[in-house]
């Protein structure tokens, strides 16, 4: 019976609006515009953001990056014929960092030159990176053509170079190219694959690997490449001795990264005079993205929100002026014994039904602005079920909140002063 009972107050209250169809509509374009801007704002945030911490998350949450740079001593120094710049990371920081930190899993060590390499009549300079096999665990990348580096590869010692596919097509290769001989400076290695290229920035984490990278087994670096790098510019050089440019250190589990961070910083001061390194931890920059992510989206929302509270206050506005004109109305229905909360009900249906209605107007308006954005700016944005649901939910509480009083206030009309009212 109850069920019966609002269901024919649903039906009258759109009866009630039907009434006065353009003055519905007017009235439900606050609500439509509020509920289309929040999911629309919340769309965009989602897909700028995620597409930073997908950057992050390719570096790896369990990641520890180790950089070679130059101390503020080093680069003060001149550059002359008979200095050497001496610095940055050895084997020796390699071997502690393994075996003296208990949550280490593993250590890759990358050792980079870049040299001049010849495939035929294409000539192109590569980034040249000796690393071992463990290098393609933590950076995963499609393997196009042939395989990546092999132990066997680091234990024989062997001539063999992974391409990556950018730096494959500027030299012309293709899937063809697998087993044939490319010069790199005066060294030949055997071409066994090509991986799928990626670079660029991770919020402020510059990813391990180039779009030009050759890789080689790092003992086969160290013997044909030696540790000393001789730079010419100008008509003038300058020497350096760097062991190893780049560490990637795999911790075991994220809870133990920053802890782990926190060892290897200690123990690369206790063994380095000067600041040759730099230190990068992704799950930190992760949760400050992930942090910088929420406040985006709250500060979006309340944005928003402000929109869906003027629908909010027109809906009022219009209930206020529907209970002035349908005091005669109100006052009939009181006079046949119609009780106060009965009257309520009907006017809070109303405006709930206005406030529904243009909640899910506004969602294929918000689900219609990010696709518009996607394709004319090409940025990425993302609709969740969150920003929707949130978006419906504030509509219909918009709707019982500013419909409430103006429900009230129908429900307290003397009779008999409804009655005469003209």
């Amino acid at each position: 019976m109850q069920q019966v009972r609002i269901l024919r107050n649903i039906m009258l209250g759109v009866e009630n609006l039907l009434l006065h169809k353009l003055r519905s509509f007017l009235t439900t374009l606050g609500v439509v515009f509020g509920v289309g801007s929040v999911v629309a704002m919340l769309s965009v945030g989602e897909g700028a953001s995620k597409e930073a911490l997908d950057q992050i998350r390719k570096v790896g949450s369990n990641n520890i990056i180790l950089h070679s740079i130059k101390s503020v001593e080093e680069v003060g120094q001149s550059t002359t014929r008979s200095h050497m710049s001496v610095y940055g990371l050895t084997y020796d920081d390699a071997m502690r960092i393994t075996e003296a930190l208990e949550h280490v899993k593993q250590v890759v060590p990358a050792k980079v030159v870049r040299k001049d390499a010849r495939l035929g009549e294409r000539v192109e300079e590569l980034r040249v990176v000796g690393t071992t096999p463990a290098w393609f665990d933590l950076v995963q990348r499609d393997v196009i053509a042939g395989r990546v580096l092999l132990p066997d590869d680091v234990r024989n010692l062997a001539g063999v170079v992974v391409l990556t596919e950018y730096g494959a097509r500027r030299l012309l290769a293709t899937e063809n190219t697998i087993g044939q001989t490319l010069r790199v400076g005066s060294e030949y290695f055997e071409i066994v694959g090509i991986v799928r290229s990626e670079e660029g920035m991770a919020g402020n984490i510059q990813m391990p690997d180039e779009r030009t990278d050759a890789y080689i087994p790092i003992e086969v670096a160290r013997e044909r490449f030696g540790d000393i790098n001789t730079r010419r510019s100008a008509g003038s050089f300058e020497r350096e001795m760097v062991e190893l440019h780049q560490m990637i250190v795999e911790v075991d589990d994220m809870e133990n990264v920053e802890v782990t961070a926190t060892g290897i910083q200690a123990m690369l001061k206790r063994f380095h005079k000067k600041e040759d390194y730099r230190m990068s931890v992704p799950l930190a920059l992760l949760r400050q993205a992930e942090a910088t992510k929420r406040t985006f989206n709250i500060v979006l929302g309340s944005i928003a929100c402000i929109s869906l509270l003027v629908g909010g206050i027109g809906i009022m506005n219009i209930m206020l002026a529907s209970v002035t004109e349908r005091t005669r109305e109100i006052g009939i229905r009181r006079a046949i014994g119609a009780k106060q909360r009965q009257i309520i009900s009907q006017f809070l249906i109303e405006t709930v039904v206005l406030s529904t209605l243009g909640g899910l107007i506004g969602i294929g308006v918000g689900l219609l602005i990010p696709w518009i954005i996607t394709q004319i700016a090409g940025m990425p944005t993302i609709v969740t079920l969150k920003s929707v649901v949130l978006s419906v939910g504030i509509s219909i509480a918009i709707g019982v909140v500013f419909g409430l009083y103006p429900a009230v206030r129908a429900a307290q009309v003397d009779p008999i002063v409804a009655l005469r009212h003209e």
